[in-house]
């Protein structure tokens, strides 16, 4: 919200001596955050001066009027200055920048010669000094002394604030609401700029009108203005005003509703009364209807989006944007004004399926005064008729359906509880009555520009607020004994340290997914990935699916690293999934009137999907990058099997309870997917990505994946600790001859069964195929470690250990030693 401390000083009798920092620091107290407070005449630097014309002599042979004129502008001699503007005469006060000034956007004034003249200075226009669009000229001042500061003349000695609105906080989005919390503030007078009387009389016969839905728009009220001269300009003042908030100014009409909505808070609409087919209906949009707004796009409306209608169908999108069809035209001459009260839910929801972020949505969403609609209707026509003419109708039309605000009873030690500070019922009723409430006793009626005073914490809220937050002593909360983590946190920060230890990157990301993210990783129809969670109110239209697997978004956030030039690229998430429950119906909502039963409880829980905790990983680019130490290696599917392990283990689990086999599940390479299983169950796979799919995302070819479910691994079990052996290991390589479908996961299974208690660890180190060997055969070798944790072993054991090994891999899989 941008506006003027002049602005803001008409109606609340601030300080005179009030300073920026005291400005600041009261807003930042009032719950406002200050993005800016600017003091408008510095942002013109050097002599900005009141200028007499003295004398103009036309220049000739150039492609565009030109003048040379002298300019009293104060000193011993004046002002020589080239200007292209035609609209001043000798005589006429101008406004006039002396070399060595600098205008707003960091154009600095020189002296110079153009077209053959010296031009010392620049007469200026009130679009080049930023105090209003107007360029058909330079300004041209009713009075003012040459040689004197121009800057007041012009309206350059105002301070422009812009502050940040929170969300609950609609009323302070105007100057009304911001002028009401300065005055209670600094306990100064407020003057309510909607305290007006309302000439009109009510006659809801003005307009052939109809509210269909009221739950939608509560109130809706109109004006008509007919016979107003189409070209009047909006007054200087006006045009100053709406620029310094950032609003172009358009035309008088537009440029009221514009200024209104400012200034009360209330948005308004101005419809072309000679473009307007028969009577109108507010109604609720049907499914699949059409508008084009304002801005030229034709949008497909939603059964919850409201409009006004004539009988060609929907000529504006309620609350958020007008029609095409029924606008402001430069010839309009008779004006029918809307102002309305307008359900914010359904506006917030509008503005985002639509993408349209308005001034008027913002407020609406936030919550207008209801109240508001009649005063903005009598300011808007009373500015209309004073400077365009015209003849406004005595007559009102008044559709109000608006339900009075419900007493909130307010407990008299409620916020000495919750705050910590003693107050008094009757200060409590104080502050209350300086935000607007009626409070009798305990019971608190709020005002019509609050609705987000709801219940009685609300009003401790506003308690504490308006008694000062700086008054409110920091205590730190007793520290109470802890339990510590849980084993499910421990064991989450336990494999996210194991991963970032071997090069992982951990990353978060939005648990939002569009829809056709199933497609492109190449889910199958009857996947139970492919039903998520659909959301009603999504932060993006795009993305309305809660993810049922952590792989896309992760694929998204690997996209946008890519993007941004990295090349070897490992990252990990852990996070929740959502898997719906699929059931018949939805449940009744629960009130807040009593407990739920038990059968209402199970039947709310019924439908909240399952949430397990998941792991994935990605990588891409070299596993082992390249130097002048040699080549590098690149990430394979096996490594991101290897992720999948090393969080395994990390989880608790031991390495012989963890069994991976080739297996086909999207989105991995149906010949390059690994599934992960613990005692036989299958919690995760990992391998690279199917071909298909890296085409789709644009991802590099031979990008790995891994995704295990972590709620799935059994609970650690407690163990006694390992006895290390001090005496030395025996080491022994077996080669093993095999048919080459034969799993190498599954033959060290074997190698570890029959090697018996005295086998440390095994590992292969060497993968070799050969004619020699024979059609359909491969060679594994392994790594045998053997130790004993009471003596030495001798050769004899160690040989006898490795035959037992082999012997169980030649039952199972007809392997043989390798050049035995």
């Amino acid at each position: 919200m941008k506006t003027s401390l002049s602005w803001l000083r008409e109606y609340v009798a601030l300080p005179a001596d009030l300073t920026a920092e005291r400005l600041d620091q009261a807003l930042n107290n009032l719950g406002m955050e200050v993005e800016s407070i600017v003091d408008q005449a510095a942002t013109i630097q050097g002599d900005l001066v009141v200028g007499r014309v003295l004398t103009i002599e036309e220049l000739t042979g150039f492609k565009k009027p030109i003048r040379f004129c002298t300019v009293d502008v104060g000193r011993e001699a004046p002002q020589e200055i080239v200007c292209g503007a035609r609209n001043f005469a000798e005589g006429d006060l101008v406004v006039v920048i002396l070399p060595g000034g600098e205008l707003p956007g960091g154009f600095r004034i020189g002296a110079r010669k153009t077209y053959g003249r010296n031009s010392n200075g620049m007469i200026c226009s009130a679009r080049e000094l930023g105090i209003s669009d107007e360029h058909d000229g330079i300004i041209v001042l009713p009075s003012g002394t040459p040689g004197a500061d121009a800057r007041p003349v012009v309206g350059l000695d105002d301070v422009l604030v812009e502050v940040e609105i929170t969300p609950d906080r609609g009323y302070e989005m105007s100057v009304r609401g911001i002028a009401r919390e300065l005055a209670t503030h600094f306990t100064v007078s407020y003057k309510d700029p909607a305290a007006i009387g309302i000439s009109a009389r009510t006659d809801n016969s003005l307009y052939d009108l109809t509210v269909d839905d009221t739950v939608g728009c509560d109130r809706f009220s109109a004006r008509i203005v007919r016979g107003i001269d189409p070209e009047a300009k909006s007054p200087e003042w006006m045009q100053r005003r709406l620029i310094q908030s950032g609003i172009r100014a358009i035309s008088l009409p537009v440029d009221i509703t514009n200024y209104l909505m400012l200034e009360f808070g209330q948005p308004m609409h101005v419809f072309d009364l000679q473009r307007l087919r028969g009577g109108l209906v507010v109604r609720r949009a049907h499914p699949g209807e059409k508008l084009t707004t304002l801005d030229g796009v034709a949008r497909v409306l939603d059964a919850e989006d409201m409009v006004i209608c004539d009988e060609t169908g929907p000529i504006s999108l309620a609350a958020v944007m007008g029609g095409e069809t029924s606008e402001w035209q430069p010839g309009t001459v008779d004006v029918l004004l809307e102002a309305a009260h307008w359900d914010p839910v359904m506006v917030g929801r509008t503005a985002r399926r639509h993408k349209l972020f308005s001034e008027a949505a913002k407020r609406w969403e936030r919550g207008v005064d209801p109240q508001l609609t009649l005063a903005a209707l009598e300011r808007a026509v009373a500015i209309l008729v004073e400077h365009a003419g015209g003849t406004a109708d005595e007559r009102v039309l008044d559709l109000d359906h608006v339900a009075p605000p419900a007493a909130i009873h307010l407990p008299a030690d409620l916020p000495t509880r919750i705050i910590g500070l003693p107050y008094t019922q009757d200060r409590t009723a104080e502050l209350l009555t300086a935000a607007g409430c009626t409070v009798a006793g305990t019971d608190v009626v709020p005002p019509s520009w609050r609705p987000d005073l709801l219940t009685p914490i609300d009003l401790v809220e506003e308690v504490a607020r308006l008694g000062g937050y700086n008054d409110i002593p920091s205590v730190l909360p007793p520290a109470t004994a802890s339990n510590g983590l849980t084993p499910s946190q421990r064991r989450r920060r336990s494999v996210g340290r194991a991963l970032a230890e071997n090069g992982y990157v951990e990353v978060l990301s939005y648990p939002f997914v569009a829809p056709g993210t199933a497609d492109q990783l190449g889910l199958a129809a009857d996947d139970p990935r492919r039903s998520a969670v659909r959301l009603t109110n999504p932060l993006s239209e795009e993305e309305p699916l809660l993810r049922t697997s952590l792989i896309g978004p992760l694929l998204g956030t690997l996209k946008r690293n890519l993007g941004r030039g990295h090349r070897d690229v490992a990252l990990f998430e852990a996070g929740t999934v959502f898997l719906p429950h699929l059931t018949p119906a939805a449940p009744q909502p629960l009130g807040v009137d009593r407990r739920p039963t038990d059968e209402e409880w199970a039947q709310a829980n019924a439908i909240v999907p399952e949430q397990p905790w998941h792991l994935a990983a990605v990588l891409t680019g070299d596993a082992e990058p390249s130097g002048w130490w040699g080549a590098g290696r690149a990430a394979t599917w096996a490594d991101a099997v290897e992720a999948a392990r090393v969080a395994i283990s990390a989880a608790g689990v031991r390495d012989d309870r963890v069994t991976v086999r080739a297996a086909e599940h999207a989105p991995w390479h149906p010949g390059r997917c690994a599934a992960i299983l613990v005692d036989g169950t299958v919690v995760g796979h990992a391998g690279e990505l199917h071909p298909a799919v890296v085409s789709a995302l644009d991802l590099p070819k031979r990008t790995s994946v891994m995704e295990i479910d972590l709620d799935a691994l059994p609970d650690a079990p407690i163990v006694d600790a390992v006895h290390i052996s001090t005496f030395p290991p025996a080491l022994i390589d077996v080669a093993l001859v095999l048919d080459a479908s034969v799993p190498a996961e599954e033959v060290r299974t074997a190698l570890v069964s029959g090697a018996g208690e005295l086998l440390e660890s095994v590992a292969l180190f060497d993968v070799y195929e050969s004619a020699q060997l024979g059609e359909g055969k491969r060679s594994l070798a392994y790594k045998l470690t053997f130790r004993a944790p009471d003596r030495t072993l001798t050769s004899e054991e160690t040989i006898a250990a490795r035959d037992a090994a082999v012997a169980v891999t030649a039952s199972r899989f007809g392997a043989t030693l390798r050049g035995a």
